[in-house]
């Protein structure tokens, strides 16, 4: 299972691109640019709010598994920062409402669910642990 840990800033996000870029099972090239945007939406909170006190790192992981009979890929983050669940914590947007009238932020956990076929989150050993799974293809609109 490939593995990368790096800092938590922002400027690791290109290092995250070519992790991706380089581990990423051939089944799965269809979602590349999924994976790489889910990802992104992922680090960039963690970069950003994990951490309020100073530095920290976050972990990276790719791995093929199966669910059900049916391939999957795993998504993994992992960060020793302050507990956060984004599935749970983050409402639902209202889209509904026109672009001018709508809070700034709160898409990203919303796109997250669209683009992956699953995701979970548990903060074990002091540590958070958020995992998404991706088909081998992307999911029909």
């Amino acid at each position: 299972m490939p593995v990368l840990t790096l800092p938590a800033t922002l400027e690791s996000l290109q290092t995250v691109f070519a992790f991706i870029d380089k581990e990423l099972p051939q089944r799965f090239s269809a979602q590349k640019s999924n994976i790489e945007l889910v990802a992104e939406e992922l680090l960039v909170n963690v970069f950003s709010y994990a951490y309020p006190e100073g530095s920290g790192a976050a972990e990276i992981t790719l791995q093929e598994v199966e669910q059900d009979g049916k391939p999957l890929l795993s998504f993994t983050v992992r960060d020793w920062g302050t507990p956060f669940n984004p599935f749970s914590e983050v409402p639902d947007p209202d889209l509904t409402l026109g672009v001018e009238s709508r809070p700034i932020g709160g898409l990203g956990v919303f796109l997250i669910r669209q683009l992956t076929e699953s995701q979970s989150y548990n903060y074990e050993d002091d540590c958070n642990l958020i995992q998404v799974y991706f088909t081998e293809k992307p999911k029909e609109a």
